[in-house]
């Protein structure tokens, strides 16, 4: 298989050297060059279109969400991960009505990188986990219908899906339940393949379904 060629556009660069060497990790995901700005990401884009582009929010010169606008219309085939550290809903709302694929806060673990990229990839979306609930109640009615139960997963799983729900991190549902972030990230994966959804508000809106949680 083909590696996942990405391409880092953040105006620190220390911030994208830490990517990078996160990514190096990866099997399967290769970086295939940086920008310090959204009008040098989209030079790069021209000359070598990757398969998913990490755009930071700030940015000089041409911000992320305005060099995003202009990914999605003149290279529709390469798939957007906004990175910032805001979970707001202006926040959010804006980088997916701008053609983004993923919103990935900053201080997610590095699992979560590598997970964001591999949904997007795969044409799918991905919302951090840590966007607050409100900002995925907010878009739930854009998202796949939810199963009319859950009664195919298994307990864990029901256990995983009621934390997701709650907005809990990887991070955090490893250490509530005791077991390896990896292993959380794999129940997390199996439980999205299983009721055949693929983001966090089409599971939030399952479990809401199913009475593990309540949205106001």
């Amino acid at each position: 298989m083909k590696p996942i060629r990405v391409l880092l556009a953040d105006d620190h660069e220390l911030f994208r050297a830490g990517l990078r060497a996160i990514l190096l990790r990866v099997e399967g995901i290769e970086v295939i060059g940086e920008a310090g700005d959204g009008r040098e990401a989209l030079e790069m884009i021209a000359q070598a279109p990757p398969d998913v582009l990490l755009l930071d929010v700030n940015m000089p010169i041409m911000n992320g969400l305005d060099a995003a606008k202009l990914v999605a219309e003149q290279f529709p085939e390469v798939r957007v991960i906004i990175l910032s550290m805001h979970a707001s809903e202006q926040y959010v709302g804006q980088a997916l009505r701008a053609g983004a694929a993923g919103y990935l806060l900053k201080d997610s673990a590095p699992i979560e990188l590598e997970t964001a990229i591999r949904a997007v990839a795969r044409g799918e979306n991905y919302l951090s986990p840590a966007v607050s609930n409100e900002v995925v109640s907010a878009y739930r009615q854009q998202t796949e219908p939810a199963p009319s139960s859950v009664e195919q997963v298994t307990p864990r799983q029901r256990e995983i899906l009621k934390l997701i729900a709650e907005g809990k991190t990887t991070k955090e549902i490893a250490k509530l339940l005791g077991i390896t972030v990896r292993t959380a990230e794999t129940h997390r994966m199996q439980l999205m393949s299983r009721l055949k959804i693929h983001t966090v508000a089409g599971l939030v809106r399952c479990a809401a379904q199913a009475g593990l949680i309540t949205l106001d």
